[in-house]
């Protein structure tokens, strides 16, 4: 596909998932999809659940409220509500948003006191106007959300008299007190208990960490995104230098976040393959039903704690992110870090030391083939393993990180670019043992499209996403719970490209699934649309 045709303008900066809403609960239409798309569709939504909430006294109060029209970022400030004290066991972010008329998918982030609790991208606006919503569980920000802070939220945005659509947006904040939590519902199992919500959360503002010398558990989570309308929007796409293709990159599509601790490499981890509301060349794929993860941008998350005994001696060191396979000199990735710390009360200074160090060599393979048909063979992963010990006040504990990366892509191609297919694979195997606990999580992302330029400019493109992870919990060996997430999403969509867009004649059927189950319970719904309209809302649980 060429280029020009499958680039989309993302504008602005770049452990709990949240969901995209519609306007209360939708019912699937009673009456046969239109022909072919109009002038209005669907407001968007996801199969998601929504976060669950605990039934019991709350605050509510605007985080921020702007109109995006450039790159003018809102400020405000926060202050704590006096009235739902200073600890919670639940707090929900809510974004909603509206906007009409032509406008690109537009990335954005919003922080407070410097720590970025929500990245997001909106959805693509119809002639007529749409308006969605997105939730998120902020709990774990707690430290942040519990004293008065700065705000800043950016969505760039570029609006003249072709782009029209001005991005409107309201952020609110949902606080549940702590001292209400004995009246909950049953719903109200989901609040965080004070050992899972970190006592500190600080931004990694200039690469450098000064940790309390009694933290005894580190975990970083980076919002890593690659993005910015160039081809690392599309990393998964690039070629080496040597295929004719219109997205290059020397070592191939292959792409690795990592993390140092004072220039020793402390942790490794897949990036999420997101698609924008524009990508694949096809808005027509996402205008109801976004790709996995688009609208809810999940960091990454790394447990650094076997480097805390280093890390607490009181000094400044040196923490760096970096994206390996980003050709020198490439822009378009984004990497801002928070970082969560618990602190062991009992101890004003924890020591401890790192053990264990193990890093394999990284392994990447792009084998190029020519012919009528081009095609690129990937395969590319390595395992690292870190450990340490801390001697806490509970006695010394031992913790073992294990991550293993996995990539396999194939890449076929015409002249061109007319056509244009990916099948790729990634895992992401972590096993973290924490004194007597484990933690093991296989995530494994999937991706399975072409697109299609045929007769009459008709473009095409056919897709398949899949975003899964099994996560297993021990205690002395013993399965204490297990969960699966199984997030799937298809679609074909088809329009004539190059016209005004009332003659562009498209047609498309979307079908996402959001599987969650395990120990916890059981949630299971499947939207489907066609044309623009809801024709299934199915729930199995």
């Amino acid at each position: 596909m060429r280029r020009q045709r499958i680039t989309v303008l993302l504008g602005g900066l770049l452990l709990a998932a949240g969901s995209l809403l519609g306007s209360g609960t939708p019912a699937a239409a009673a009456t046969p999809p239109p022909p072919e798309f109009g002038s209005d569709w669907h407001d968007p939504l996801t199969a998601a659940p929504p976060v669950d909430r605990p039934a019991t006294r709350s605050c509510t109060l605007t985080l921020a409220e702007a109109q995006f029209r450039d790159f003018t970022p809102y400020r405000g400030s926060y202050t704590p509500p006096a009235d739902c004290g200073s600890h919670w066991t639940k707090a929900v972010l809510r974004l909603d948003g509206k906007v009409k008329g032509r406008q690109y998918d537009r990335l954005g982030n919003l922080t407070v006191g410097g720590v970025e609790i929500l990245r997001t991208s909106t959805p693509q606006p119809s002639p007529d106007g749409i308006t969605w919503s997105v939730e998120k569980d902020v709990t774990r920000y707690r430290d942040t959300l519990s004293r008065p802070q700065p705000v800043e939220m950016l969505i760039g945005n570029v609006v003249n008299e072709t782009y029209t659509g001005v991005i409107d947006v309201k952020v609110t904040l949902t606080l549940y007190p702590a001292e209400a939590a004995t009246a909950t519902s049953a719903t109200a199992t989901a609040t965080t208990p004070s050992s899972v919500t970190p006592d500190r959360v600080l931004p990694l503002t200039d690469n450098t960490l000064t940790t309390p010398r009694n933290t005894e558990r580190i975990l970083a989570e980076v919002y890593a995104t690659g993005s910015g309308g160039g081809c690392e929007e599309y990393w998964y796409l690039t070629v080496p230098d040597r295929a004719p293709y219109s997205c290059k990159a020397a070592d191939g599509p292959h792409r690795e976040v990592r993390i140092a601790v004072d220039g020793r490499l402390a942790g490794i981890a897949a990036p999420f393959p997101t698609v924008w509301t524009g990508g694949w060349s096809n808005p027509f794929l996402w205008y109801v039903t976004p790709a996995p993860r688009a609208l809810d941008v999940q960091p990454v998350v790394y447990d650094l704690t076997p480097f805390a005994g280093l890390l607490n001696d009181g000094r400044p060191h040196r923490i760096e992110v970096s994206v390996g396979g980003v050709p020198a000199g490439q822009t378009g990735w984004s990497t801002p870090v928070n970082v969560l710390l618990w602190q062991d009360e009992a101890r004003a200074v924890v020591t401890g030391a790192l053990t264990r160090h193990e890093a394999s060599d990284p392994a990447n393979s792009s084998e190029y083939a020519a012919g009528p048909e081009h095609r690129l063979d990937t395969r590319a992963g390595r395992t690292l393993t870190v450990g340490g010990y801390l001697d806490t006040s509970r006695g010394r504990i031992a913790t073992t990180v294990t991550r293993t990366l996995a990539h396999t892509s194939v890449h076929r191609w015409t002249d061109g670019e007319t056509r244009d297919a990916l099948t790729a694979t990634w895992t992401d195997h972590e096993t973290v043992s924490h004194g007597r606990n484990t933690t093991r999580t296989q995530r494994t992302y999937t991706m399975d499209g072409e697109t299609t330029l045929g007769a009459g400019d008709r473009l095409r493109t056919v897709l398949a996403l899949g975003d899964r992870a099994d996560t297993l919990a021990l205690r002395d060996g013993r399965r204490t719970s297990v969960e699966r997430l199984d997030h799937s999403y298809t679609g074909d969509a088809t329009y004539t490209t190059g016209v005004p867009r009332d003659q562009r004649h498209a047609v498309g059927t979307s079908s996402e699934r959001y599987r969650r189950y395990g120990t916890a319970g059981c949630y299971d719904r499947t939207v489907g649309t066609a044309q623009g309209t809801l024709v299934e809302d199915r729930r199995r649980c």
